[in-house]
């Protein structure tokens, strides 16, 4: 088996014929950068830049998969992976704000909300009111510096 690098395309020949693995194909990317670290006879430093990894990064990799196979190469989700600031207490409280004044604003709604000990910025409330359904008439609920922002 020979490999050859084009750039972000990887074309692995073999006896029979060849392979083409992108490396938009992020399991399949990283599975063969493992082979190639672990069976070739480059160092795995250099394997592992010509792959777009870090020597730290490829040795993580290896980790993973010696772990978990190759479901491990699949990268997981980054960021947050909940509404931290709009938890299920605050919206609550927004729709309970909302129902108890329908005219109230939602920098109002947020100042409350602050008072009692929230931490929530006001274009957080903006979109929790939209996806109840619940903002203000007339606006298109852009929220603070959007097109039309609420006028009060």
């Amino acid at each position: 088996m020979e490999l050859e690098h084009r750039g972000q395309v990887v074309i692995v020949r073999g006896e029979r014929g060849e392979l083409a693995i992108g490396r938009h194909d992020e399991v399949a990317w990283k599975l063969l950068m493992l082979v190639e670290g672990e069976c070739g006879t480059e160092t795995r430093i250099k394997v592992a830049r010509r792959f777009g990894f870090s020597k730290q990064r490829y040795y993580q990799v290896r980790a993973a998969f010696r772990q978990r196979g190759a479901a491990a190469l699949a990268s997981a989700r980054r960021g947050p992976k909940t509404n931290y600031r709009r938890g299920g207490e605050v919206t609550r409280q927004i729709v309970r704000y909302r129902y108890l004044d329908p005219d109230v604003s939602a920098e109002v709604i947020g100042q409350k909300l602050r008072q009692d000990g929230f931490a929530i910025a006001d274009r957080s409330v903006y979109r929790v009111l939209e996806e109840f359904g619940l903002q203000e008439r007339g606006s298109s609920s852009a929220g603070p510096g959007g097109p039309t922002a609420p006028s009060r």
